[in-house]
């Protein structure tokens, strides 16, 4: 095969395109769905932030006895 394309070894020669597979969805509606799941833990990641800081002052209170 190779000899048949004069020695190229250009790989397209060989190889196929892959197929695009279009996704049918509403790209909007996706987007609105992400953002409330990021503003979701958005808000849990603050509540987090928020203990760990209570919970290490309580630490460091405690060892400063």
């Amino acid at each position: 095969e190779v000899k048949e394309q004069g020695y190229s070894l250009n790989p397209g020669r060989y190889v196929g395109v892959a197929e695009t597979v279009e996704e049918d969805f509403d790209f909007t509606e996706r987007l609105q769905e992400l953002n409330e799941e990021l503003e979701g833990l958005n808000l849990e990641a603050r509540e987090l932030e928020e203990q760990i800081s209570e919970n290490l002052y309580i630490l460091l209170e405690g060892s400063s006895e």
